[in-house]
Order: structure tokens, then sequence, then C-alpha cells
């Protein structure tokens, strides 16, 4: 082929392909939403406080060699928002309870085509990579299918799926804040971020997501649970904290996103200033719901330019207030100067 030729055919296909379809990856902060698809009628998200929206969810399909998206017409909503917004579209596979994980990575010609499928929806629905949400490899404590060698099986699917979407494309994976079940040292040089699920470690009364140990924190803290994960071999640049927009209570408390917490007259806000978290009690002191504020993330996001992390990540991002009061908190945070 002529180099005219050439040329002319570079230039034909970036006119097929349009220019928000995928974008370079970068080493810049991270504010990252998680935004499910469960409702299709729910808000698209404010861009304006976001770098990275991770879409929740895809499943491993019943053959074990590929991928189904949930509510798929809700992910191309999402995508649409590349066209005005600076913002990286990523599909999240997996979740709290999604099997199948086990089985796919069992073999290498499963392993492969689920990558390859990865590839295609990458390229079919212009995201800008994939994030792998297994929880966890070798444990069912969800509820799914699992086995002592999940732990290497995962080492060799994300080379695998690092392979196929080459080195333009983010590929990520969401973490217990423990930094258990997975061969750290094994994955970074395949993974761009590590997403720190730092949440969910505690009932009242105790915290779910401290910052710091005190008497009140859960079965770990957010310091601890980086520490962990640096200790495993994750530099900091790679690590994403998680924090949640929602509480833990006791039974028969109700609705605990953010959004409904704010509303309630019948407790009381406390702060713990050790953990730097606070928490809602009844008419006696008693805890009856552990949950993050504007405060608490302004700590952590301080915690986390400190430490030198790349960023900040969320759960959820229909569960904040109509103000987008967290939501504005973690940009804030993340990408202020203070």
């Amino acid at each position: 082929m002529r180099m005219k030729e050439f040329l002319a055919l570079l230039i034909a296909m970036a006119m097929i392909l349009p220019a928000w379809a995928g974008r370079h990856k970068d080493d810049g902060p991270v504010v990252a939403a998680y935004v499910t698809g469960w409702n299709e009628q729910d808000e698209l998200p404010d861009c304006s406080v976001l770098t990275h929206i991770n879409y929740a969810f895809g499943v491993v399909n019943k053959t074990y060699d590929g991928v189904n998206i949930q509510h798929p017409e809700r992910l191309r909503q999402l995508v649409e928002l590349k066209k005005d917004h600076d913002v990286y579209i990523v599909l999240s596979i997996g979740g709290w309870t999604a099997g199948g994980f086990s089985e796919m990575a069992s073999t290498h010609r499963r392993r492969r085509a689920f990558a390859r499928d990865c590839k295609r929806i990458v390229m079919d629905y212009h995201l800008d990579g994939i994030d792998i949400d297994w929880e966890y490899p070798s444990s069912s404590e969800a509820g799914i299918s699992s086995s002592p060698t999940d732990i290497d099986n995962f080492t060799l699917l994300m080379r695998e799926l690092r392979k196929a979407l080459g080195k333009d494309y983010l590929l990520s994976c969401a973490t217990i804040a423990d930094a258990r079940f997975v061969n750290f040292k094994a994955i970074e040089p395949y993974v761009d971020l590590v997403n720190i699920m730092m949440y969910d470690v505690g009932n009242p009364p105790y915290h779910h997501a401290a910052l710091y140990r005190s008497d009140m924190s859960g079965r770990v803290t957010a310091q601890e649970a980086v520490q962990a994960h640096l200790d495993a071999g994750i530099p900091a640049n790679k690590l994403v904290l998680g924090v949640p927009f929602y509480g833990r209570s006791v039974k028969g408390f109700g609705d605990t996103a953010y959004g409904a917490l704010v509303g309630r007259s019948d407790v009381v806000r406390m702060w713990d200033d050790v953990a730097k978290a606070p928490y809602l009690a009844d008419s006696e002191g008693r805890m009856v719901c552990t949950y993050e504020d504007a405060e608490s993330l302004a700590w952590k996001c301080k915690f986390i330019k400190l430490a030198g992390m790349r960023g900040a990540m969320y759960w959820e991002y229909r569960c904040d207030d109509k103000a987008g009061t967290l939501r504005h908190a973690v940009w804030n945070g993340i990408m202020g100067t203070e």
C-alpha cells in the first residue's frame, strides 16, 4: 500500500470512530463513582465532579466464556456523556453474589475467551476499560463457587485481560479492605488501579468505614487497609480508596442512603474524633447508624493526598443527597489545593 493510500485509510477510520469513543489513560487524580443500572430512570451522574464512572454491573455469562451486561441501554446512556464531558467510562464486572468467576478463570481457554469478549465490549460500547469486582477469589463468603486455585487463576485472568486490552485501556480491580484473596505483587504489572472497598467492616456499635483506629472502629480502618495493600505490593500511586455513600444500622432503622439520613430528626449526629468518623445516636446516646459525611470525607481525602494515593471512589452515586453534598466533598478534597 502506498503512503498516500495509507494516510487516506487512517483518515477514513478516524471519521468512522467518534472522537469520544476511547481515551488514552493518564496518571492524573481519580474521583470515581460506581453508577448502577438497576433503575434506568435514575438521574445521569454529574460529570463535573467525576473523572471516572464504573458502571455496575456486567456478569460472567452462563457458559463462563464471556460477559452479560445488565441493562445495556443504561450503559449506552452513560457513554453518551463522553460527548460533552472529559470522563472515563469503565464496565465493572462482578459485584457481591456475582458468581461464575471461579469456573471462568479455571482454564486458559475460558480466560482467553472472557478477555476477548471484554475487549469486544470495550470497542462496541466505546468504553475506556474494565474493572473486575470478583468478591472474592478462593472465598465463598458471597454465596458463590470458589476453589483454592482461584488466587493463582485471578493473576492469570488479569494477565489475559491486559493482553487483550492492550496498554491504552484501563484495567482495575476492586479488593477487600484488608487485602486478602489476591496476589498483589503478581497482578501489579497488569493493573492501573486497585479500588479498596473500605466499607462494610463493622456494624453498630462499630464504625463501618473509620479512617483511624479507635475503640469504636470496625474490623479494619482505612489507614490499616491502605497499609495492607502497600505491604502486599501495590504502589500508592495505583491505590484508590473506596468510601461509602450509605450507612450500616441497627435492625429496623430504615433507609441508610446518605440522602435519607440527612432528613431524619429522630437521631443525633455524633463525632468520633479519634476515628474521624460520624455516627447517628438515639436518645440514649447509642450508635444506631454508622455512615460518612462531608467532614469525614474531607479527612479521608487529606489522608489520600498525604499518602500519595491516586484518589477516591465511592459506592454508590445515587445514595447522595439532592445537593450532591458527598460527591462535592470528595471532588473538592481530591482536586482542591488545601
